[in-house]
């Protein structure tokens, strides 16, 4: 948040301030502690030199405690009550929701509430939901900030620095999203669900993800008839102003249009928070039989197709926290192994099927190509062996000149000297010029030579006789 004063009455800077509005902005509730994990993840590494973990977590959350001090102050964060064991929690008010919109670049009325009485009975499932974010998120430490602190310190941050990267950024998350079977965004009728938290991260391959967080306390039917509402949300069409219809969701989110004949729902991934009675391990399968018409896809030569199917995905916390997103920690409903989250919420199979489909395709053009080119050079070999050779100085006609003494018609003038290159051609026109020159010459030379006089002719003769 803006602010004229850069350093506030209880030590915290704008800096500060504003991590605490992104982080509850998106996360409605949260600790002290969540706020720093996720915020300013180089302080996870500092103040090693303290004796207790109380006193190590109260160094690296001091900065943000005093910013939620200040905050308070103002009118724009609150005190939410306290987890189950004992940590503060922060909300912030209807003032702080506003200027966290600006943090965060997101619509005032699409902030949600404040979670007022979120910590009234521990908050135990919106502290999982945090948790599940961290785990998608893995904020990584900076560096640049380490840089005076001892060698193990940035030894230990480096190390998490090449651990495998999470997704997205505080900014591509959402919590407690209506999901409106009936009603509206902002006033949903009866039918629909809440998402617990929603994912938007394009730039890391997850344009739209629905994250349900479960700890372990409802059976599988009440997790089965949440997906059904979540089938209804998906299945809900509204009207555009130029009077077509398109899928509600996609009024609010984008993602991939998919391919003609397979356009499934978004993924929603299952995070199982093992604190409950119920064991996720029995939990999952029958969850599996009980939601087939919703994920099951129709096979389709060597993979599945997915039309209108929801992609249901399942991991536990644990396993979480442990692989991040990029390990293989993630269930898809209808396969045997585990997957990186990527290839869970994906088609592999219907990838590689289409990039063997564009090896043959290129193939064969390939094939094509050459057979076109072999044909092509045949063609010009045989059109060579046709070429006409000049009669004279026996070299080959050129284009020009075999198309010139082919005959264009009935016409077409008759080329002269067919049997002559062009130069050949011009050396016997000029010689055929000058020959004509000295036949011209030759008869007008006659021409001026008089007929020699004979005497004694017949007519003399007569006039001889006749005296």
């Amino acid at each position: 948040m803006a602010g004229k004063r850069k350093t506030n009455p209880a030590g915290s800077t704008n800096n500060f301030r504003g991590d605490v509005l992104r982080v509850l902005g998106a996360l409605k509730v949260a600790t002290a502690d969540q706020i720093q994990r996720i915020a300013a993840a180089h302080l996870s590494f500092r103040h090693a030199d303290k004796k207790t973990p109380s006193e190590r977590k109260t160094a690296r959350t001091a900065s943000h405690t005093g910013a939620l001090s200040d905050m308070r102050k103002h009118g724009l964060s609150e005190n939410g009550g306290s987890t189950e064991t004992g940590a503060r929690l922060r909300n912030l008010t209807p003032k702080g929701l506003e200027a966290a919109s600006y943090e965060l670049r997101r619509p005032a009325g699409e902030m949600g509430s404040t979670a007022r009485g979120a910590g009234s009975s521990g908050a135990s499932h919106p502290m999982a939901v945090n948790e599940t974010v961290i785990a998608m998120l893995r904020p990584k430490p900076n560096l640049a900030k380490l840089t005076l602190d001892p060698p193990e310190v940035r030894a230990a941050a480096q190390a998490a620095v090449d651990a495998p990267d999470g997704i997205g950024t505080i900014a591509s998350y959402w919590t407690e999203v209506p999901l409106p079977a009936t009603g509206t965004w902002n006033t949903p009728g009866k039918g629909g669900a809440q998402a617990d938290i929603v994912l938007t991260a394009p730039q890391d391959g997850v344009p739209l993800l629905f994250i349900e967080v479960d700890n372990c306390h409802e059976t599988a039917e009440e997790i089965a008839d949440k997906l059904h509402k979540y089938a209804r949300f998906f299945h809900r069409k509204v009207k555009e102003t130029d009077g077509s219809e398109r899928p509600m969701w996609r009024t609010r989110w984008s993602a991939p249009a998919g391919r003609i004949g397979d356009v499934p729902h978004p993924p929603v991934l299952l995070v199982f928070n093992h604190l409950g009675a119920r064991d996720p391990n029995r939990t999952v399968p029958r969850l599996q039989e009980l939601t087939r018409p919703l994920w099951e896809g129709e096979r389709y030569e060597d993979h599945h197709l997915y039309n209108h199917k929801i992609p249901i995905i399942a991991t536990g916390l644990r396993n979480l926290r442990e692989h991040g997103p990029a390990g293989p920690a993630f269930h898809r409903f209808g396969r045997t192994h585990l997957q990186p989250l990527l290839e869970a919420i994906g088609n592999p199979r219907r990838e590689a099927h289409d990039i063997r489909q564009r090896a043959r395709y290129e193939a064969r053009n390939r094939e094509h190509q050459e057979q076109l080119r072999h044909a092509a050079e045949q063609q010009k070999a045989e059109r060579e062996a046709r070429r006409p050779l000049c009669a004279g100085c026996g070299t080959k006609f050129t284009d020009e000149r075999w198309k010139a003494i082919e005959t264009a018609g009935w016409d077409a003038s008759r080329e002269s000297h067919r049997h002559l290159c062009d130069t050949c051609k011009q050396e016997a026109l000029t010689a055929e010029h000058q020959a004509d020159q000295a036949t011209l010459e030759h008869q007008e030379l006659d021409r001026a030579v008089p007929e020699p006089r004979v005497e004694g002719g017949w007519f003399s003769r007569f006039r001889t006789g006749s005296g």
